[in-house]
């Protein structure tokens, strides 16, 4: 037997109110779906757009990069990646940071896998106060060890070197790596250690075989911060170094000349920058991905 539904006005908008609200309800995740996606697509767009352009720029002639505006190359053109490829003014910059920065990456990560290891470890005197002494050169900007870097360097004959560049970077590096790694390795059991020694195991062969694959994310994102800091930073690595050593993006701001800046060039440069970082995060991703997950990052 069907039951009849009220007809009365007050029944039909209460049941309208209901149906509208159901519908409400139902369309609510696919609206906030869509404004997701549309913050999303905001975001990627403001973010790589200046990548886009500089990539259009670079393919351009600087008279078509001074002229008329265009989301595309008119005239398509290699010129400045061959001129930066086979000019050793330019290419050179590129072999003098790669050079420094995996110095820098060595240096760093040899002297800051044995500090955390002690930090998480042990404790002794004045442990807490060193560790905060380490945290706050960071706190410094590069501009305060200008000067005695640059007295030191020249005294010692390290100026203009790689080996300068790298040992200023440390100062800041050092203690990054040592404050990432200690948070991954207070995270592993002491018991593991105190197995280990009791199966027989010394402490290099223990440190090596068993602990870093325990940390391996945490190293590698720490050897990502390495590089990120030891690659973009300018101030002492263009200060410290003048011909022999100098970094690539000491060079790019060295492209103004009589006819105005070489724009085309600078945005070739600017694109073959940002091809390193590219690759170290390609295949340190999986590292990165767990260590943001795990760590103090």
């Amino acid at each position: 037997m069907n039951r009849e539904l009220p007809t009365t006005p007050e029944a039909v908008r209460e049941r309208a109110a209901r149906a509208n609200d159901r519908r409400r309800r139902r369309a609510r995740p696919a609206s906030r779906q869509w404004r997701r996606r549309g913050l999303m697509t905001a975001y990627l767009v403001f973010v790589l757009l200046p990548i886009y352009w500089l990539l259009n720029m670079s393919f351009q002639a600087n008279s078509e990069i001074l002229g008329a505006l265009t989301l595309w190359p008119q005239d398509f053109t290699l010129e400045h990646y061959a001129r930066i490829l086979t000019q050793s003014s330019w290419y050179m910059g590129y072999v003098n940071s790669i050079a420094y920065v995996l110095m820098n990456m060595l240096i760093s990560i040899s002297v800051a896998l044995p500090a955390a290891y002690a930090f998480s470890r042990y404790r002794f005197i004045g442990d807490k106060h060193l560790f905060f002494w380490l945290l706050t050169n960071l706190m410094a900007p590069p501009a305060v060890f200008l000067l005695p870097y640059f007295q030191l360097y020249y005294t010692v004959g390290l100026f203009d070197t790689h080996v300068a560049v790298a040992l200023a970077h440390c100062l800041f590096n050092i203690p990054l790596a040592v404050w990432i790694l200690e948070g991954f390795m207070s995270s592993v059991p002491k018991e593991i250690d105190e197995t280990a020694f009791i199966d027989g195991y010394g402490f290099p062969r223990f440190f090596v075989r068993i602990f870093i694959p325990m940390i391996s994310s945490g190293i590698g994102v720490t050897l990502f911060f390495l590089f990120m800091f030891s690659w973009v930073e300018l101030l002492l690595a263009s200060t410290l170094t003048s011909t022999g050593a100098q970094p690539i993006g000491s060079v790019m701001t060295q492209t103004k000349g009589a006819s105005g800046i070489d724009w085309g060039a600078l945005s070739a440069a600017g694109v073959l920058t940002i091809l390193p970082g590219i690759l170290v995060v390609y295949f340190v991703r999986n590292h990165i991905a767990k260590g943001f997950a795990l760590g103090r990052t």
